[in-house]
């Protein structure tokens, strides 16, 4: 498929798990890919597999957190690819703790590297899609937005890009600008396997208890998620705006 042919997409924390994953897809089907992460050095190995496998792709340092350096990173991007058309607001961090024992600097690190930066990446390249009068605009939450033991400062910040999904299509909806979210369940990837190892247990041992109290009776795969941001930010979702999409295997 050739869905994102002529597009120009941003991905931030697309070094590994879903990011990566995303870039990959999005590039498959067409589109140029900036891979943004903490640095250029992270991103490159994304974005190389990307370009041996005959597609587009540049890897793009930058803090995502730090509203200057976004605004100067996606200048250059626009310049280097040719424009900013579809943005994937994936940075993400974990810095859990049960909440009584949660240091502030660990809250507002979660909220900011998670939240603070999807406003930063919407903020700008929205100036971009306002302008074209087209836009996709898709971020990831979670299943943690509902709460979850041990990840406050995280389940406050992804529900937090609930909130500014449904606001933002509201209000870029007018220019032709699809905002919507992505809220996975347990995904096999280096934050989930962090996260056993918080609580004592292998990453293997940890999604084999998780995989028996969801109904498919597995954990999810990064793909699988960036199959459902890509259909996000097709023309197949065309009149899909303001919605969060919650890819759990069933789980209540």
């Amino acid at each position: 498929m050739t869905r994102f042919a002529g597009k120009v997409a941003v991905v931030t924390g697309g070094a590994q798990g879903i990011g990566a994953a995303t870039a990959r897809l999005l590039a498959e089907e067409g589109a140029a890919v900036a891979v943004v992460d903490l640095s250029a050095e992270r991103a490159a190995g994304t974005a190389e597999e990307i370009t041996a496998k005959g597609g587009t792709a540049r890897a793009y340092g930058c803090d995502v957190a730090d509203y200057d350096a976004v605004e100067a990173v996606f200048a250059r991007i626009a310049e280097d690819l040719g424009g900013l058309h579809i943005l994937i607001n994936n940075a993400g961090i974990t810095r859990d703790n049960l909440f009584f024992k949660m240091p502030k600097a660990d809250w507002d690190a979660v909220l900011t590297v998670n939240l603070t930066s999807a406003y930063n990446c919407s903020h700008v390249a929205q100036k971009y899609m306002v302008a074209q009068k087209w836009g996709k605009i898709v971020s990831l939450s979670s299943r943690s937005a509902l709460g979850n033991r041990g990840q406050a400062n995280y389940a406050a910040a992804k529900a937090g890009i609930q909130g500014l999904t449904a606001t933002l299509a509201i209000e870029l909806g007018p220019f032709n600008i699809n905002v919507n979210a992505v809220a996975p369940g347990y995904i096999a990837t280096a934050m989930t396997a962090a996260t056993a190892e918080r609580v004592g247990a292998t990453a293997e041992d940890h999604q084999t208890e998780v995989a028996a109290r969801t109904p498919l009776r597995r954990v999810g795969q990064p793909e699988e998620i960036a199959s459902v941001v890509a259909f996000l930010a097709s023309e197949d979702a065309s009149y899909v705006s303001g919605q969060t999409l919650y890819v759990n295997g069933g789980a209540r």
